[in-house]
């Protein structure tokens, strides 16, 4: 099992923080998520040593995890927040964050939602269309603003992530190829409400190697070489999380020592998401049935694909231990959920100790991209969201679980 500061057994018994875990699944219907907030914020401080000497400006990226209760603590420690739409610039405000501290970033914005972003005076914009700096121009100039903009260079680099993850490829949608950054930069003064201030940079998330992100850099530096105006530099997130406990990932300071030296001398921005939210979150379910079929046998759980994409979607690997473990020998299962898809599996050949209807299970690493990309299909009501507090003695629901009436109430 992949263990850490908050998440681990203790006595035989899994626990969050100081919080035995039986003692909130007693309470609560499963399957719910539950974040450590202790976690999260070590995270974060792990972040910001690891890159110490840049003094870099951490705006937590809010698609990993937008749980109010985890934007609040996040923003009151000093982070800032990576917004892809209008909808996580407006959480990220009623969370408190100041919209100075606030960077747009995302491929398709539309202009209500540029012009949103520009009423509320955000810090940034991550530019990733030619077209986008004439509209982000225009609409500026209507309300009278002038906003800064980082051009978001897609360095045509392959990243070592999962295809689905990997943004820095030519094949890619985002970014701007480096003609198109080269030829917006030699026209900034077509564009008199935009400050073209900053490159901006992402080949990917949960990087494997620290070697892409270097050529990358060096990119887009040489793009703003002849620039000397521009002083900031936005290299994004990418930092790994381990899955798997036999897995090996360069640590932060990987990639801090691989940037440090190229980075020297300029203002530097770090949109982290997943490193932040991902080992501070587990999804709980409880065990429906347990079948044996074809020579396989069936884990059949309460929570699915509906709550916890990321195995269909990216064949992604979860840990998945008991939460009372037991002595028995393993037994290598598949445990899937109730919904009608053949994908809805949440962990191939799971090495468990023999389990039964009612045992309940924890799904590790599920703070990143889990809650954030549920859905109600099959009507499933979306699950609770449960957080320990920065005491990790004390929690709260955070979210409460979903009815049926709540996904009723939108149609007439």
């Amino acid at each position: 099992m992949i263990e850490n500061s908050s998440i681990t057994y203790r006595a035989n018994i899994l626990y969050i923080d100081d919080v035995p875990l039986p003692d909130i699944a007693a309470q609560q219907e499963t399957p719910f998520y539950i974040y450590s907030l202790r976690r999260a914020l070590d995270n974060l401080q792990r972040i910001r040593t690891a890159f110490a000497e840049l003094k870099p400006h951490i705006h937590y990226s809010a698609k990993a995890n937008a749980n109010m209760a985890l934007l609040r603590a996040l923003i009151g420690a000093g982070a800032g927040i990576d917004a892809v739409s209008a909808g996580e610039i407006h959480r990220a405000l009623k969370a408190g964050a100041a919209p100075e501290d606030i960077v747009f970033a995302g491929v398709g914005k539309t202009k209500a939602e540029i012009r949103y972003a520009l009423e509320q005076g955000v810090g940034w914009f991550n530019v990733e269309n030619v077209r986008e700096c004439s509209i982000i121009d225009a609409e500026a100039a209507r309300l009278r603003k002038r906003t800064r903009v980082a051009l978001r260079l897609n360095p045509d680099i392959a990243a070592d992530t999962h295809r689905h993850i990997a943004t820095g490829h030519g094949k890619a949608k985002f970014g701007l190829t480096a003609e198109q950054v080269a030829e917006l930069l030699k026209q900034q003064a077509n564009f008199p409400s935009v400050d073209f201030a900053g490159i901006h940079v992402h080949i990917g998330s949960n990087l494997h190697s620290t070697d892409a992100t270097h050529a990358a850099l060096e990119k887009a530096l040489e793009l703003i070489a002849p620039y000397p105006h521009i002083r900031t530099v936005n290299i994004g997130g990418g930092l790994p999380v381990t899955y798997r406990a036999d897995e090996q990932v360069p640590p932060f300071e990987s990639f801090a020592e691989t940037m440090t030296p190229l980075l020297k001398g300029y203002e530097v921005l770090l949109e982290p998401g997943r490193a932040i939210v991902a080992d501070a979150g587990v999804l709980v379910t409880s065990v429906l049935y347990v079948k044996q079929q074809a020579g396989q046998r069936f884990v059949i759980c309460d929570a699915s694909m509906s709550e916890l994409i990321r195995p269909a979607l990216y064949d992604a690997h979860h840990e998945i231990v008991q939460m009372l473990p037991t002595v028995a020998t393993d037994e290598t299962v598949i445990v899937v959920g109730p919904v009608c898809e053949t994908t809805d599996v949440l962990g191939q050949n799971v090495p468990l100790p023999p389990v039964k209807e009612g045992d309940v299970l924890a799904i590790l690493t599920a703070g990143a991209y889990g809650m954030v990309m549920s859905s109600n299909y099959n009507q499933r009501p979306r699950p609770a969201e449960i957080v320990v507090n920065e005491d990790g003695k004390t929690w709260h629901v955070a979210r409460r679980r979903e009815t049926w009436d709540d996904m009723l109430r939108f149609e007439e």
